[in-house]
């Protein structure tokens, strides 16, 4: 499960465009922040993805990717031309795509490498799917099988992209847009494959009906999974509530928040271990999923600042900043699904499922006015170095606000070792550290 919130220049206090995006995916699935360098490549070249190689591009860009450690391509990213990509699971009437092709995210990774547009995004996009189709298993643990949707933007321009299979529509996003995992595009399509009206008119859809292409894909048997509707239209109401004075600020607190309904809801309850909140909270042996990497991304006409987390739980985490060209900070190496305090993201983890444990809520409100101080800190510092400013000016910043934000999750680390233990095994969590090897990192009593 995953939600993806964009908001064009029209709608922001700074008349920028903003993207966020929150990775749901299961527990123990560690993901990894990495940039990848621009490249030339043979004429002949390959390029193996997760499942399938197909050829290479001539050239690739410079990318920014948050990614499933075992997967070749990416749940969100950017590149160096300030586009930038979501992808969401999608549930559709026709079955899974099962036989081993391109995942959503390999699709969404080569998109970012080849395109310097959102418009050659989406072209990007629909010819890979035409011509390798999509498909295979995206799960850890559990195997995972569905479509996929994406949302695409640049500085001046955005479009969501919904896929079954090969075919696949586009609406030109005009305002302020959420996705969810559920199909949304109904009426308002810009683009279509040639075999899409076949396909919806197959499963139900007539042209000359009020039926949209959403409600004729969607399968109804799994609208239910991961509560998608409902986030999708909380999240929709978190943006309209900001609309005109949405800053970097609001699209993270959109992505940590809670609750349903109106307003925003920062307070974790138990509830949120039952109830798929944006950010989201694993729970019993049958909730595996939590959210495992949150980004928020500022797009400026001739620049661009991408805010991650790099770590599960945005709520207990701090968003921290890259500037594309800037030398990426040093975060430890490469996780995978076994604990590494060395690894950026089992750090965080460890201070999360300690934090569970024991009283999370408290936990939250007692850091929540240093994470948030912190951040509106490194923002402050970032918008000091952007336009003319050097790169070695930018690198200082970056560099020393990711030092920063170490050193405070280490303070709050320090300070879970004096808190008891509330619940010694919380449904569903002991097992799963114990998989990964964590249980002994936990502070004593």
């Amino acid at each position: 499960m995953c939600d993806t919130i964009l908001a064009p220049p029209s709608s922001t206090r700074d008349h920028i465009l903003l993207f966020g995006k929150n990775s749901d995916r299961q527990r123990n699935e560690a993901q990894t922040v990495e940039y990848f360098h621009r490249a030339e490549h043979a004429a002949d070249a390959k390029v193996t993805c997760t499942y399938i190689s197909i050829p290479q591009v001539e050239r690739t860009h410079a990318v920014l990717l948050c990614r499933p450690f075992w997967i070749w391509g990416a749940e969100m990213g950017a590149n160096e031309y300030g586009v930038v990509i979501g992808n969401e699971g999608l549930h559709a009437r026709a079955p899974p795509p099962e036989k081993e092709a391109l995942t959503g995210m390999d699709i969404l990774r080569l998109a970012l490498e080849r395109a310097s547009t959102a418009a050659e995004a989406v072209d990007v996009v629909t010819t890979l799917l035409e011509r390798y189709d999509q498909g295979g298993n995206c799960g850890h643990l559990v195997s995972a099988y569905y479509n996929n949707g994406f949302a695409i933007a640049d500085g001046s321009e955005a479009f969501v992209l919904e896929t079954v299979g090969r075919e696949w529509l586009v609406e030109r996003v005009r305002g302020l847009r959420a996705l969810s995992n559920r199909y949304s595009i109904g009426h308002d399509v810009q683009a279509r494959s040639p075999g899409i009206s076949a396909l919806a008119q197959n499963l139900g859809w007539s042209a000359k009906a009020e039926s949209s292409y959403a409600d004729a894909l969607a399968d109804p048997g799994k609208e239910h999974l991961g509560n998608s509707a409902e986030r999708h239209a909380h999240s929709t109401s978190l943006l309209r509530s900001r609309e005109g004075t949405l800053g970097a600020a609001d699209m993270m607190a959109i992505l940590r928040d809670h609750g349903s309904g109106d307003g925003f809801h920062p307070e974790w309850r138990l509830e949120c271990m039952v109830k798929r909140t944006l950010c989201m909270h694993a729970g019993a042996d049958d909730r595996p999923g939590q959210t495992v990497g949150s980004m928020v991304s500022e797009i400026y006409a001739k620049d661009a600042v991408h805010w991650v987390t790099g770590t599960a739980a945005p709520c207990s985490a701090i968003f921290k900043p890259i500037i594309m060209g800037v030398p990426f900070p040093p975060n430890g190496p490469r996780p995978t699904d076994r604990f590494d305090s060395r690894t950026l993201w089992w750090r965080h983890e460890r201070l999360h499922r300690a934090a569970i444990l024991r009283d999370f809520g408290q936990f939250l409100g007692d850091i929540r006015a240093e994470r948030d101080a912190l951040e509106t800190e490194f923002r402050a510092r970032v918008r000091s170095v952007l336009g003319g400013s050097k790169l070695a000016d930018r690198a200082q910043v970056v560099a020393e606000c990711w030092k920063d934000a170490f050193e405070l999750e280490d303070r709050w680390w320090a300070r879970m070792a004096a808190v008891p233990l509330s619940e010694p095994d919380v449904p569903g969590w002991g097992k799963m550290s114990r998989l990964a090897g964590i249980d002994a990192s936990f502070p004593e009593r």
